[in-house]
């Protein structure tokens, strides 16, 4: 495709060439996502812009046998006129309707399909402590919704979804039709969703996660060693009977599903008393509608213990404020610089996607699934093996093109994992 901007004409009739496409991602997403079964409810929850294309999901999630689907609408200004014009006190505690919505959802054994389109600075301006507010009380409050989620009782997944507002954020260039566009077919070719069977192309994709699971599984390391020519020089140690996860998770029933369409990262649960060093950011940071850049944190002993950013200091400030345990290391994740999101070149402001383009980092909780026996044990004996656990869950890019990561043994053995930011293996 060229980059010489197209007419709107020549917009709407591309948009028509993307129905079939999109029809194929939209039951990708259904049926190997958040992988519904028979009778079961699919909980969507979607930006009121994507409408079309929710739709196209609710019609998937019918033809696989959905018991039923329920639509959580959201839209980013009316979530900016909340937060404008509700004192941060509204924020402290969840309605009880919402509540009642999302553990009675969980419990009834739903799957949960999230479509993501955010405007990435659809809150700037805005006091961080309100989004910070309202995400803490609704994992304090909705327990049973956010026990079914971080201990693999309920499949869910998360994709993307082109709006006008995160087009242009990608592709400022363009117009606002022609953007969308563009940013739909990036998310098809980054989805591995652009063929006519995208279930056995993910059934391929899956395989490739084998073999660096394996090798990394194997190594044992007691701590990795990270160090990039941007000042980062951090160690993070790795809890006893750690497992690296990749690719498709499972569910206790044994349900399999991918959380997250794209996905390229192999990831475990470090240590959370266990990191020291420094470490820089490699990519923006796009949390709760602000843009986060060119920021760093300070390990000591596995907590922050200091920080700065060019742009949206406030932001992180929230972040590692959000209880005791937000300033530790829940994630560590390796992916390749050689990946279809690295090598598009595009920097699309999203988690999501970016984090498969760049190794990362996550302040907060920590998966169950990542520790031998952990699905089985408690948030108390979690923590005491050394898996953290908070009410926040925040990755940040540090997989800079330079990196290197170094696995060590408990003996001093070194084994060279990635270098100059690709798996040494490669």
């Amino acid at each position: 495709m060229t980059n010489m901007p197209m007419t709107l004409q020549e917009v709407r009739s591309a948009m028509k060439g993307l129905i079939s496409p999109l029809r194929r991602y939209a039951d990708l997403l259904v049926a190997d996502g958040a992988a519904i079964q028979p009778g079961q409810e699919l909980v969507v929850n979607a930006p009121a812009e994507a409408v079309d294309f929710t739709r196209m999901v609710v019609r998937a999630a019918y033809e696989r046998g959905a018991g039923h689907v329920t639509v959580i609408w959201n839209d980013d200004q009316v979530a900016r006129m909340e937060y404008e014009n509700c004192p941060v006190e509204h924020f402290d505690t969840t309605p009880s309707w919402r509540i009642e919505q999302l553990n009675s959802l969980a419990e009834a054994g739903a799957a949960f399909l999230y479509l993501e389109g955010e405007d990435p600075c659809a809150l700037a301006g805005i006091d961080p402590a309100k989004p910070a507010c309202a995400r803490r009380a609704r994992n304090r409050d909705c327990h049973v919704f956010r026990h079914g989620m971080d201990f693999g009782i309920n499949a869910w997944s998360i994709g993307g979804v082109s709006t006008k507002a995160w087009a242009k954020t990608v592709y400022p260039e363009y117009s606002e039709d022609e953007a969308v566009y563009r940013l739909w077919l990036a998310i098809l070719d980054v989805a591995r969703a652009t063929g006519i069977d995208p279930h056995s192309t993910w059934e391929t994709h899956n395989a490739t996660f084998e073999k660096n699971k394996r090798l990394l599984n194997e190594g044992r390391f007691d701590h990795l060693r990270y160090r990039s020519s941007n000042g980062t020089d951090l160690t993070v140690g790795m809890t006893r009977g750690h497992v690296w996860e990749g690719g498709a998770a499972r569910t206790v029933g044994g349900v399999s599903f991918f959380p997250n369409i794209p996905t390229e990262e192999v990831f475990t649960s470090p240590d959370r008393m266990r990191a020291d060093g420094v470490v820089h950011s490699a990519l923006p940071l796009v949390h709760a509608g602000r843009v986060v850049r060119d920021f760093w944190f300070r390990f000591e002993g596995g907590a922050v213990v200091d920080f700065d950013a060019a742009e949206g200091r406030d932001v992180l400030e929230q972040i590692v404020a959000t209880d005791e345990n937000a300033c530790r290391l829940g994630e560590v994740a390796l992916v390749s610089k050689n990946t279809p999101i690295r090598q598009s070149g595009l920097l699309f402001y999203s988690t999501l996607y970016d984090e498969n383009a760049s190794c990362h980092l996550a302040l907060g909780t920590g998966f169950p699934e990542c520790l031998e026996g952990g699905e089985e044990m408690s948030v108390e004996e979690l923590l005491a093996h050394g898996v953290n656990h908070s009410h926040t869950h925040v990755d940040f890019m540090v997989g800079s093109d330079d990196l290197d990561v170094t696995g060590v043994r408990e003996d001093g053995t070194e084994v060279p994992i990635f270098v100059s930011g690709q798996w040494a293996w490669e």
